[in-house]
């Protein structure tokens, strides 16, 4: 039977989960007091010392294979066995499922009879399981895992605290492989900074869509350039995209440094994916490309700009204008001046002169 592909084979490394911590490695124990027990792969005709279940099955197949329980604890320990399902958290990790959450995918087709397992101190018991594959399954890659959880009382806080230890089961469903990348959301922001006149950093923010059915990672590389491709200035993200599962997808920030104020910009985003075959072989697929554009203004420049073309403009209209009143009011004022002067010659009275006698 051919083997789930190394690439998310590696992303699904057994967990330690303590609280809400998933883990575990072959024959390792968890990092706290509470847990006392270790899982591993049994060994059977799939092999001996797994670190993960990993399969390679055909829509209707049916496998049986099992999870071995070693309590290295002196007391007994009552846990719970149940499958889950996977995903990609958003620190790139690939996680499972709560018990409460209804699995849909390697959580539902795999099947735990002994939901409920006494293991006695200083022993081993090994829990079967079986894999059933629908009849109907799309074909591609799908994550999950067999967890083992012991629920404990918390008394210093009053919580519950659920220990979980497990280990990932991925499952490669034959047929018609499409493996595809899509950039989706591309949009880019321009910050001025402290001193917006010539120069500010962008952000370049996408996301990364598994559009396929493969499990598939990606390098990316991202450039900010103004009108004709002026001043362009290429970034690269600082960590590198996790494994996507098939409808991931993985959000992308980008601060580009030193972009020129060119009233627009252009940012183009370039990713690259990768696949891993059943061998262990990688390849990469066609880059994905997409752009956008954006605003970079140098307001506070504007600003200034447009104070000097206004008084360049109006200056020269507002010195006449006030010269203009200026004399006016010079001219109102001697008219002024006159009509009083002669008014007042006019008010003073004359005297006459009579016949000498």
């Amino acid at each position: 039977m051919n083997r789930f592909p190394p690439l998310l084979a590696a992303a699904l490394a057994p967990l330690v989960i303590a609280g809400v911590l998933f883990g575990g490695t072959p024959a390792a124990s968890a990092a706290t007091d509470d847990v006392t027990w270790t899982v591993r792969t049994a060994s059977n005709e799939l092999g001996a010392d797994r670190t993960n279940f990993s399969y390679a099955l055909n829509p209707g197949a049916h496998l049986d294979d099992g999870l071995v329980i070693a309590n290295r604890g002196t007391e007994a320990v009552e846990l719970d066995v149940y499958a889950a399902d996977g995903y990609t958290t958003s620190t790139g990790a690939v996680d499972l499922r709560l018990a409460a959450e209804e699995p849909v995918g390697v959580g539902k087709w795999i099947v735990v009879p002994q939901h409920h397992v006494s293991v006695p101190g200083g022993q081993t018991v090994e829990v079967p399981f079986t894999i059933d594959i629908p009849a109907d399954a799309t074909p591609g890659d799908y994550a999950g895992g067999v967890v083992t959880s012991l629920t404990v009382a918390d008394q210093t806080a009053n919580v519950n605290v659920d220990r979980r230890l497990g280990i990932r089961a991925g499952i490669r469903v034959g047929g018609d492989l499409a493996p595809a990348l899509a950039v989706d959301d591309l949009r880019v922001d321009w910050d001025g900074g402290a001193v917006p006149f010539l120069f500010g950093d962008a952000t370049v923010h996408y996301r990364l869509h598994n559009a396929g059915n493969v499990s598939l990672t990606a390098t990316d590389a991202d450039a900010v350039a103004g009108p004709f491709g002026w001043g362009e200035v290429d970034a690269i993200p600082g960590d590198a995209a996790p494994v996507l599962l098939p409808g991931e997808s993985w959000q992308r920030d980008v601060r580009v440094p030193a972009v020129a104020a060119m009233g627009m910009v252009w940012a183009s985003v370039t990713a690259t994916p990768t696949v891993t075959d059943a061998s262990g072989s990688t390849t990469d697929l066609d880059p994905v490309v997409a752009s956008a554009t954006g605003w970079a203004v140098p307001w506070p420049l504007l600003v200034v700009l447009l104070l000097i073309v206004a008084a360049a403009v109006f200056g020269p209209r507002w010195l006449r204008d006030r010269r203009r009143r200026r004399q006016d009011a010079e001219d109102a004022r001697v008219a002024k001046a006159v009509a009083r002067s002669l008014a007042e010659k006019e008010a003073v009275p004359t005297v006459s002169a009579g016949p000498l006698s």
